[in-house]
Order: structure tokens, then sequence, then C-alpha cells
């Protein structure tokens, strides 16, 4: 089952339930007015298949705008976590290259903090490459939606978007290239009731335009994280809380070319197979 937050024409947040790929239940009826606050539910999973039977009013996906399903949460995101991750970051960086290749078979994995909520790019608005940067890449990811407690409750896409000649720079360069305006589209589903064993046959692709035509495109899966997920949330959660819940981006196994950057006026599309595609034009911001 799929989970989202949109709009219609009274501009409030609802909360969806999709159907198929055409339509979905509005859940705000029957009082779930907070996706977050929802998943925090020990049975929300009881409570869809309730819901999904009873008369709820549906939309057409077309005639709605689906925003991202960040609502209170921090975003928080893993590196390293791929093979070639690891290479890219090490090629990078003559600086810091002997780090990127010690974490990446490190007991304790890479987590840096990504994005405020309110910061977090839905789907369809445009993502950010800086103006003051000369190398900038998306970063397809699978991201775990995490409640309060630390607990898994669903699995959404998201976009962590990075100036990768800032941070080989200098690895203490790390939160500039990372964390800036637009830096962080997340959406547009959350894919609940799904085991870690099945996510890990999903498929992550990223397709990127350029004036109509593929600049680049490139196909990877979960199944290479080398972490588990709750390797990585255990971390995450040490000496630390999250009293609305937390977005983990996992890390990204799709990385262009040394000599490709992303434009102003690409469109960046990131589909993973279980859950949807999360598109965004870029800007220069």
């Amino acid at each position: 089952m799929k989970l989202c937050r949109f709009k219609t024409y009274d501009a409030q947040p609802r909360i969806g339930l999709i159907v198929d790929s055409d339509e979905l239940f509005d859940l705000t009826p029957a009082g779930v007015t907070s996706l977050s606050t929802f998943l925090e539910e020990s049975d929300f999973l009881r409570q869809l298949e309730k819901l999904a039977a009873t008369a709820l009013p549906r939309h057409p996906l077309a005639a709605v705008q689906v925003i991202t399903p960040v609502e209170r949460q921090e975003v928080w995101a893993a590196g390293v976590t791929y093979l070639r991750s690891k290479k890219a970051r090490m090629d990078e960086s003559d600086f810091s290259a002997s780090a990127y290749d010690r974490v990446y078979d490190a007991e304790r994995p890479e987590l840096f903090f990504k994005s405020l909520p309110e910061k977090v790019v839905s789907p369809d608005e445009p993502v950010g490459i800086r103006k003051d940067a000369r190398w900038n890449v998306p970063e397809p990811e699978l991201a775990l939606v995490i409640d309060s407690k630390g607990q898994i409750a669903g699995y959404t896409v998201g976009n962590d978007m990075s100036s990768r000649d800032i941070e080989g720079e200098n690895s203490l360069y790390l939160p500039q290239a990372k964390v800036y305006d637009r830096s962080c589209s997340v959406g547009p589903f959350v894919t609940v009731g799904v085991t870690e064993a099945e996510v890990r046959n999903w498929t992550i692709k990223l397709v990127i335009e350029r004036h109509g035509q593929i600049c680049f495109e490139g196909e990877t899966s979960p199944g290479q994280l080398k972490r588990t997920f709750d390797s990585l949330v255990s971390f995450l959660f040490r000496s630390q809380m999250f009293p609305n819940g937390v977005v983990l981006l996992t890390g990204t196994g799709i990385i262009p070319s040394d000599e490709f950057t992303l434009q102003p006026g690409d469109a960046v599309r990131i589909h993973i197979s279980g859950v949807g595609t999360l598109a965004n034009e870029v800007v220069e911001v």
C-alpha cells in the first residue's frame, strides 16, 4: 500500500491512500489529518485495511497536487553505503580519499543532517544547484520513513543534491556541499507494509533530461547497499531523539561521470520500482 500527502482546490494538505495508478482515497474525512502521526500508530496497517473498505471520497491522481510526505520530521542522510559512492567520493577528493575508504568498511556509518522539514522540496518543484559550485549532481536514494520510536514505517524516494567540487576540496565543507536552499527533495509516495528483503529487490533508476533529450541515465538496486536498514537506524538513534520521527536517505549507488554537471533547466527523474517517480526541474540558487 502507498500513502501520500496532497492538495486539492482548498489548498489544505490532505492524506491519501493510493488505490491504483490513477486514483486515491481521501483519508482526511476519516480523521487521518497527519501522515507522520498516523504512522506512529502501532496498528496503522490494520487501520488502512479497514479504511480501504469504506466509502471514502476518491480523487484522480491527475487532479491533485502531490506534496512531500515530510511534515515535521528532520531529514538525515547516510553516505558511502554503496561501493560506487565510495569510489566516487575517493575520486573527487585526494584530501579525504582515505577517510571515505575507511568509513565504507567501518562499523559506524557516515550520517549527517540534510534538511529541516520546511525546506524539503515537493515533487514537481525545483531543486537547486549552488551558484558558487562548478560540479553539481543529483543523488537518487531510497529513503526510510522512521517513527519516533526508531521503527521503519515506510519507504519513499529522496534526492540528496550535492556539490561535488565543494565537498572534494575539503571534507569539512560537507555541510556546504549538501545543505543549502532546495538541496533536498522527497516523495511522492510512502510505501508501507513491505519487508527489507522485498525492498532490496526493487530497482532505482535515475534519468536526467536536457532540452528534451536524455543526457544521463543509470540504474542500481537497494540490494547493493552494504549496510542493513536496521543498522543505519540504530546508529542514527544513538544519543539522539526524533519526537516527530525522521526521514533517512540511505546513500546513492548512481553517480554520473566526472565530466557531467547539472545545468539550470535540467529535468531529474528518480524512479524506485516499489514507490514511484520523484521528478524535479533544476534551478540555480
